[in-house]
This record gives structure tokens, sequence and C-alpha cells, in this order.
């Protein structure tokens, strides 16, 4: 587990709050006007193997419409395949 922990913590736009004994954990509250996303309450899932239970929180309006479209532009750029 301290893997999975480990590579979400390193991930780009990525924010790990991940602290059951500190009771810190990804509140929607916490992420408005913020562009990464937030993971916390990682678990173990019980019923699949190699299962995991991930709380993953940001803002959608943000996030999800506009900064996407930014990222994958800058992608597309980075990778040289995008021409104008």
């Amino acid at each position: 587990m301290q893997d999975v922990r480990e590579t979400l913590a390193s991930a780009p736009g990525v924010v790990l709050e991940d602290d059951p004994s500190q009771q810190v954990y990804p509140q929607a509250i916490e992420c408005v006007d913020q562009k990464e996303t937030f993971v916390g309450r990682i678990r173990k899932d019980l019923d699949i193997e190699n299962g995991l239970h991930l709380w993953v929180v940001s803002d959608n309006l943000l996030k999800g419409a506009a900064w996407n479209s930014v990222q994958i532009a800058e992608t597309l750029h980075e990778m040289d395949l995008l021409h104008i």
C-alpha cells in the first residue's frame, strides 16, 4: 500500500491527503478553485485481490472542463503533435 501512496504523492497534479490517524483526507469544500486532484482514504478492497478504494476530490467545474483541455493541449504540444 505504501508504493501506491508514493506513486500518487509524486504524480503531477495530484495532492495526497491520507492520514487516518489525524483524520486527514480530501474534502470538496477545500478543493474549490484548485487545479489539482486530491486523493485520500486509500484502502485495500476486501473483495478484489488487487483492488483499492480511493477517495478522489476535485473542483469538477475547473478540473473537469477547462483545465483538462489545457493539459491535453500541453501534452499534444510536448509530443510535437500540435501544429498551428
